[in-house]
């Protein structure tokens, strides 16, 4: 079969198409920015990458007609606090325009459970999404999930990040809210089974067998991990403060965190298991979930990360307008370092940031990191998805890769840390083995050349230490 993956460089979408290509389909993947889908020249020659936002008006003829089936995994839900359901409705409805003009017999679509009468902003806005698909020219395959728990899940990453930070928690009362999380591997299987499976059209819940409360998935989660954790619940807590209290604390955005919170109000409990019956799938139980999640994450074979999405920091513009490092009106910190073995260098390089940190001044790096959080950037969060691997679009910590090819020695970081400007930190090796590193700043204004003055000390030691740093690294 043709199919048609959308999101394709999201959570999802990046886990479901290795899936789609094993077992024969052609996949045809569309992306806003064909540079930042993370995936190697091998799976890139297998597919094909259409640039759409299915924000704006359907553009005729980008899409073949071909297509016998099509995977909706678009959401906005950590664009915007306000606007984001106003702009899910605007990308489903494009997406029924851009449908319509194919042959396409079915639409799968990935929402949340909703079974309550009084729903958060973010369930109304996902049934609603399946309302207008619902009017498309195709049959749709609705999986309302519960928290989705995998390697590199936003629910994941934010139950760790608590519980490993906070042995001791005062909490709101929402953690008391009950749930019904669900392994990504059953998601996986859900969304691959009802593929061209008439009996699978219409909307059905997809959940684990556990129904647990925030407070017991996080007290399974530290039992899990061999600890104990102490959480207290107080019954005033406002989701403003709510909200900060996620973000200080966790991996998240706080537009994300100020979305959840909303949610997490909310009960999410599956009402039938009749898709589970009618593909004969048994669900993992959530300690098994976290268990095959460890274990990717003890391999390092973590397919994505909620994190390498482009609404996790601040940058929401194509990345090819920033490869191009400005020459004129920057100020610049170059260093050169002749190594002898710049393989071993460049592989140094690409182990950079994460845990294995900046190479030189680490403390220094967080306090940074720290006083970026603390005026709403993204600080050192994020961390990275691979220890390894790097690709255009990919998070590490409060840079963003703009381009990261080994065979021309180079990779090339934007900063999307808060500034008064705009800041790159490149890497290369020439064909003479000089390893270059240099920081360039485009200022704005008065404010932003103080700014880079006022640092220039640190940088003296910091940038110096670690280019040292990178070439002697073994």
């Amino acid at each position: 079969m043709k199919i048609l993956l959308t999101g394709a460089n999201g959570y999802i979408g990046m886990r479901l198409l290795p899936q789609l290509l094993a077992l024969g389909h052609q996949v045809v993947c569309t992306v806003r920015d064909a540079e930042r889908l993370s995936v190697d020249a091998e799976t890139r020659s297998l597919i094909e990458i259409i640039e759409i936002d299915f924000l704006k008006e359907m553009v005729p003829g980008l899409l073949p007609s071909d297509i016998d089936a099509a995977y909706f995994l678009i959401h906005s839900m950590s664009s915007s606090t306000k606007e984001f359901d106003a702009m899910e409705s605007a990308t489903a409805h494009n997406f029924n325009k851009y449908l319509a003009k194919t042959h396409a017999k079915q639409v799968i679509y990935l929402s949340g459970i909703a079974n309550e009468e009084n729903l958060s902003k973010h369930l109304w806005s996902r049934k609603n999404v399946e309302e207008i698909l619902s009017q498309g020219s195709f049959s749709l395959s609705v999986l309302r999930a519960g928290i989705i728990v995998g390697s590199g899940s936003s629910s994941f990453e934010i139950i760790r990040d608590l519980c490993e930070k906070l042995p001791f928690m005062i909490t709101p009362k929402w953690v008391l809210t009950r749930t019904q999380p669900i392994a990504i591997r059953d998601v996986m299987h859900f969304l691959t089974g009802v593929l061209g499976n008439k009996q699978a059209y219409g909307s059905f819940d997809i959940a684990g067998p556990n129904v647990l409360s925030y407070k017991q998935m996080m007290q399974q989660y530290a039992k899990a991990r061999g600890f104990k954790n102490w959480i207290v619940t107080v019954p005033v807590m406002t989701p403003k403060l709510s909200s900060y209290w996620l973000y200080f604390v966790t991996s998240t955005s706080y537009k994300l965190a100020m979305n959840l919170v909303d949610s997490m109000k909310i009960e999410v409990v599956a009402k039938d298991n009749r898709l589970q019956q009618l593909l004969n799938i048994k669900t993992h139980t959530y300690a098994e979930a976290i268990d095959m999640a460890f274990k990717k994450i003890a391999q390092n074979l973590v397919v994505s990360s909620w994190k390498d999405s482009m609404v996790s920091g601040r940058f929401n513009k194509d990345l090819g307008k920033y490869i191009q490092v400005p020459k004129y009106g920057v100020l610049k910190d170059e260093q050169q370092l002749l190594v002898s073995e710049p393989d071993r260098v460049l592989n140094n390089i690409w182990r950079i940031g994460g845990d294995n940190g900046w190479y030189y001044g680490n403390w220094l790096w967080k306090i940074r990191g720290l006083l970026d959080k603390a005026i709403g950037g993204v600080g050192l969060r994020r961390g990275r998805t691979h220890p390894d691997k790097l690709f255009p679009g990919d998070s590490l910590d409060f840079w963003r890769v703009l381009l990261a090819d080994k065979k021309e020695k180079r990779l090339l970081l934007f900063a999307e840390m808060r500034l008064p400007g705009e800041a790159w930190l490149e890497f290369k090796i020439d064909k003479d083995n000089v390893l270059h590193q240099t920081a360039t700043f485009r200022p704005r204004g008065l404010r932003g050349r103080l700014y880079w003055y006022s640092i220039v000390p640190l940088h003296y030691f910091i940038f110096g230490g670690m280019i040292r740093n990178i070439a002697r690294a073994k």
